[in-house]
């Protein structure tokens, strides 16, 4: 870590940020620096300002936000203590990419599906330095290596959409710093990233920080809090609670909510417990059946290419009522592909995926119908799932009604749903596009509950949940299962998660086989 520099890249003063259908304050006088050499993290539960806080630094802020300062700076630039006048906006548009960037949270909604990686990444360079396309072409391709993706030449004809959520997140990280921007905010830059390339893209902004720039670290992510930065702030209802250097935040927090993150870790929680307790105040033990010996969900040698490119080879599973199988692997390594094949959305080139011993392959599309009814997914990227505009509330409703929920019925049950997974009935009235990217995970995983699967496929449940938040809707997922034996198959790179939530581990190894792993111990 690098001493505190004495040049001050970003500041804000007494930053207020309020929503007209919100009683409170969502940032309430939050006041931050970062300098030049430093990381500064901001943690807290998701919802809690620390994503409203990083953007009002780049005047980013979402339409109806309605925000005030007393100071705010970056770069040497300063601005008015209200909305800006239209020559400030433009001012601050013309150091967005340049000498400040953002990592933004959702790599999905940030990445334009109808434009290819290469032009997406090298925008910075086209409009802040006038770069011809054969001039950025070098540039982008050494942007996107540095960011840790495989193939970099080969990726830039490609779309947004063909890419894993990992994949999605590294292009905006070389598309946010391509420029050289010497102050950035990185909006859970990890989320969606295993291990190794999570290390990776930590080292890249450490680096960064080190050859004279300042980030400010938006995370949940503890351990990456404890990797790179230099100073930690803790937030929660809008305010800042607690701060200091993360030996100072998280050896000895002198907060009760910080001891609560700190707590809520899964890797302090063997298969069986409870992470938060039914009160949130201590572990205890979840009782539950033993899985059925039948399977209910099977991938039986199912094998699948795109172009040249092997996704699966011949991988075969079986997931039985009442068990959570965990599925783990590098980003991009068919994860995804493989929850599709196993959702009838995808048909493999070889083998077959059954559900109650019906192939997807064979089945009609009324018996196809009857099948969906058996399954829910809970999606790595929600937004791309939800109807556009729509709020919480109508999503969920929507979701009760096609699972044959009577209408006067719909609204408790929705409001019911979203109690569970820990979702204030305020925020359900916002657009989901407004909500934080915890508050939108848990509306699809309420989502998904509505129609009471018999197993859950879930990509990326917790990914971009605070710990917090994340060990209320494992404790949930777990409470699911012991009450109405739902299977699961469970697809996440954190091996912590995991470990804590499943019966038995699948390994996606290289070339896209399944591999066994060392299984947690059963409930």
């Amino acid at each position: 870590m690098t001493a505190r520099s004495t040049e001050i890249l970003a500041a804000i003063t007494d930053l207020t940020v309020r929503f007209p259908s919100q009683d409170r304050a969502s940032v309430d006088c939050v006041s931050l620096e970062v300098g030049s050499g430093e990381v500064v993290a901001l943690v807290g539960e998701s919802g809690s300002g620390k994503t409203l806080t990083g953007r009002a630094l780049l005047d980013l802020l979402p339409p109806l936000a309605r925000a005030s300062w007393s100071a705010r700076r970056i770069a040497g630039t300063t601005g008015p203590a209200t909305a800006a006048p239209e020559r400030a906006a433009n001012a601050w548009a013309r150091i967005r990419g340049s000498a400040a960037a953002l990592v933004p949270q959702d790599a999905l909604g940030a990445l334009d599906p109808l434009r290819r990686i290469e032009y997406e990444t090298g925008d910075a360079l086209r409009l802040h330095r006038g770069s011809g396309r054969a001039e950025r072409r070098g540039p982008v391709i050494d942007a996107l290596v540095s960011a840790g993706i495989p193939d970099a030449e080969e990726r830039l004809p490609q779309r947004s959409d063909e890419l894993s959520g990992g994949l999605r997140q590294r292009v905006l990280l070389a598309s946010a710093t391509i420029a050289d921007p010497r102050f950035i905010v990185a909006d859970e830059p990890t989320t969606a990233l295993d291990a190794a390339y999570r290390d990776r893209v930590l080292t890249a902004l450490r680096a960064r920080a080190d050859a004279g720039a300042g980030v400010l670290l938006v995370t949940h992510d503890l351990g990456s809090v404890r990797a790179v930065a230099d100073r930690v702030l803790v937030m929660r209802d809008g305010r800042v609670i607690e701060s200091g250097t993360p030996e100072e935040v998280l050896g000895s927090p002198r907060h009760a909510f910080t001891r609560e993150l700190l707590d809520a870790s899964p890797e302090r929680a063997p298969r069986g417990t409870r992470l938060l307790g039914r009160n949130g105040d201590a572990s205890s033990e979840i009782r539950a059946a033993g899985p059925d010996e039948t399977p209910i969900l099977e991938l039986a040698e199912v094998s699948v290419a795109f172009g040249r490119r092997t996704v699966l080879h011949r991988a075969s599973l079986a997931v039985r009522d009442g068990e959570t199988v965990g599925l783990v692997g590098p980003s991009g390594s068919g994860k995804t592909t493989l929850l599709r094949v196993a959702l009838g959305l995808l048909r493999p080139d070889t083998g077959a995926a059954r559900v109650d011993g019906a192939s997807w392959a064979a089945a009609r599309p009324r018996e196809r119908r009857a099948l969906h009814q058996r399954l829910a997914l809970v999606p790595q990227d929600p937004l791309a799932s939800f109807p556009r505009g729509a709020s919480g509330l109508a999503i969920l409703r929507d979701a009760l009604r096609a699972a044959g929920v009577e209408r006067g019925l719909r609204r408790g049950r929705a409001l019911g749903l979203a109690d569970e997974v820990g979702l204030p009935a305020s925020a359900l009235a916002r657009p989901a596009a407004d909500l934080s990217g915890g508050q939108r995970q848990r509306v699809a995983i309420a989502r998904a509950l509505a129609r009471s699967p018999r197993i859950l496929l879930l990509d990326e449940p917790v990914s971009a949940l605070d710990l917090t938040v994340q060990a209320r809707v494992l404790d949930l997922l777990d409470d699911v299962q012991a009450e109405r034996g739902t299977a699961m198959l469970f697809v996440s790179h954190d091996r912590a998660v995991i470990d804590h939530m499943s019966d038995r581990i699948l390994h996606v190894e290289p070339g896209g086989s399944l591999g066994g792993a060392a299984g947690s111990a059963r409930r």
